[in-house]
């Protein structure tokens, strides 16, 4: 992977120009190259040795108490000590003013060698990347600082277990807590009581403290809840209470665990549910569990989108690691495992020694099929992870239209890799044969934890909604029409060369057709008909992206071939050309299957009636 990493890094994406930016200016090549590998290292020698045991050894209750094995802890500290929790951060955070581009190519080695380990990195990042945006001074002082540092951990807690993804209806209430609940240094102070699902590291003993972003509402004076999602509102509820110098009390504060989710896979990662106010542990003789509202009432959902979308993109880079650890594995099988004879003369003597499995072409094709997802996968999380680069550090015009971009492209950033890395991971243990589906190989582990990635921050229907309701749509189609633009830039460059001409005369066409596609979905104006196929749209739409990406990749790879410097690289070359051809080839025709249903607004799955099941 590593030098699939440095490929994309420095040939494709040029990440080395950003050192000419002032945020940057401190780095190069070089120091990216050191975070990489020490990263690589700490990945390789804290959490690969690990994995199977957090799957085997799952989080257990003994009391109020979560026990993970010894293992989760170490990784949860190696982590922390690598400094990558305020990788992006300024200076003066204690980060090292990392790009988002890099930060993310180095959190690659960790979920590629233990998804489940490591303390629920991202979660505690992203929650403290909310506070930066959206919290007070004292709040990102006291709460961001100490996630930044390791000594808390974070979580998001949103669903809850009569609502699931329909945020507007969850019923956890937020009631201020007496007259000078608004002149807390902390913020102004609710008493929070109800109960949420699905969280994860949602309680554990890796770090000091849990910091938890709650979503709740706050009733009106009457007692009832604004309906929708504007009665939504957005807390911080530690674990533990803290001061407003950022120290413990010493006091435990009203939210305790309920129970443990028991997963198909990710089982290093307590997934909780958890009681707020349930009065297990009382504050100042008074149920509910203290909350600092975050940002204005009803704004929640606003301030929690920031977590959420860096969230679908971190589950995207997950899933694109799990299934390059599937392609690795069957890739290394491949090349030792000996069965069958090659096709043509002299195939069926039995005389003759069997083949490494790699040599049969349908083996070919799987391990190409996992090479086009995964790798492309990864193009398209570090593509979004460079649009967050520009949006913070380029000029005006170009941060917006990053920022457009990066809008239209995270339904799929979240996704694509999560269905088609899953699909890496099926052929990985088809490549294993029988052995796939034992726990003697890896294989069958890496499909469990990623088929999870289908469905948490947002489910595959959620994507599809999103991208076809919202994204290609909003402000009169300008994100989509970016992109094509963007899309059209990279066929104009591909067209001259002999080798690309090809490639690129399908993505024109295949742009044409999915222009046409979202045109037709919402021709009459009508949701209900144009939402209807939204997941086959925006399978389409995955794969429109994919080859892009692939397209773009092989100008790269054209240019590195081109230098006579790097002729050692030329099978590493050869291969990411090849696979673009293979993308081209068996990937990108299905598309004209999803468009269909969606461009003639398909009746059959909304008008299937519950009776005919």
């Amino acid at each position: 992977m590593r030098n699939t990493i440095d490929f994309l890094l420095f040939d494709w994406l040029k990440v080395q120009s950003l050192c000419s930016r002032t945020r940057f200016a401190d780095h190069s090549r070089a120091t990216f190259a050191s975070v990489l590998d020490t990263c690589e290292r700490i990945a390789a020698e804290r959490f690969a040795p690990f994995n199977r045991t957090v799957d085997v050894e799952e989080p257990r209750l003994e009391g109020d108490r979560v026990v993970l094995p010894a293992c989760a802890a170490d990784a949860a500290r190696a982590y922390v000590e690598s400094g990558m929790l305020a990788a992006a951060q300024d200076y003066e955070l204690g980060g090292m003013q990392l790009p988002c581009t890099v930060e993310m190519a180095a959190n690659t080695f960790f979920a590629k060698a233990g998804i489940g380990l490591g303390g629920g990195s991202l979660l505690t990042t992203g929650n403290a990347n909310l506070l930066m945006a959206h919290g007070t001074p004292l709040q990102r002082q006291v709460f961001a600082t100490n996630e930044f540092a390791g000594r808390w951990f974070g979580t998001m807690c949103l669903s809850e277990p009569q609502a699931g993804s329909s945020l507007s209806d969850i019923t956890t209430r937020a009631v201020p807590d007496g007259p000078e609940f608004e002149q807390e240094p902390l913020g102004p102070r609710y008493r929070i009581t109800g109960n949420k699902m699905w969280i994860s590291n949602g309680d554990h003993e890796l770090s000091e403290n849990i910091v938890h972003l709650v979503l709740a509402k706050i009733p009106a004076a009457d007692g009832r809840f604004l309906p929708g999602a504007k009665g939504i509102s957005l807390f911080i509820v530690p674990k533990r209470l803290v001061n407003a110098d950022g120290q413990l009390t010493g006091e435990r504060n009203d939210v305790a665990i309920a129970g443990l989710n028991h997963k198909l896979g990710y089982r290093g990662l307590p997934n909780t549910l958890l009681n707020f106010g349930e009065g297990r542990f009382p504050v100042a003789g008074a149920a509910g569990a203290i909350g600092y509202r975050v940002g204005a009432p009803g704004e929640g959902l606003r301030c929690m989108f920031h977590m959420m979308n860096e969230a679908r993109i971190a589950v995207g880079l997950g899933a694109v690691a799990v299934g390059y650890a599937g392609y690795e594995a069957s890739l290394e099988y491949a090349r030792n495992r000996r069965q069958g004879r090659p096709v043509g003369p002299g195939g069926k003597d039995a005389g003759t020694p069997p083949v490494r499995i790699i040599e049969h072409a349908d083996v070919k094709r799987m391990l190409l099929a996992q090479k086009s997802y995964v790798e492309g996968g990864l193009a398209l999380e570090l593509y979004c992870a460079r649009l967050v680069d520009e949006q913070r550090s380029g000029a005006t015009e170009p941060a917006r239209s990053a920022a457009m971009l990066l809008e239209v492209l995270t339904p799929i950033a979240k996704s694509w890799p999560s269905e088609w890395c899953v699909e890496a991971n099926s052929l990985a243990i088809q490549v294993h044969g029988g052995y796939g589906y034992t726990r003697d190989f890896s294989v069958e582990q890496l499909w469990r934890d990623n088929r999870l990635n289908m469905i948490h921050e947002g489910t595959h229907g959620i994507q599809g909604l999103d991208l076809l309701g919202r994204k290609v749509i909003m402000e009169g189609g300008a994100a989509f029409a970016l992109l094509q633009a963007r899309v059209a830039e990279t066929i104009e460059q591909a067209v001259p060369g002999a080798d690309l001409n090809v490639m690129a005369a399908s993505l024109e066409a295949a742009s044409r057709k999915l222009g046409a596609a979202t045109r037709s979905a919402w021709q009459t104006g009508n949701p209900i008909e144009a939402l209807a196929n939204a997941t086959p749209y925006m399978q389409a739409f995955g794969h429109f992206v994919l080859a892009w990406m692939w397209l773009d990749m092989s100008l790269a790879a054209m240019a590195v071939r081109g230098d006579a410097a790097r002729a050692s690289e030329s099978d590493k070359i050869l291969g990411k050309l090849q696979t673009a051809r293979y993308f081209f080839d068996y990937e990108l025709p299905k598309m004209d299957a999803w468009l269909n249903v969606a461009a003639t607004r398909n009746p059959i799955c909304r008008e299937m009636r519950e009776e005919w099941f």
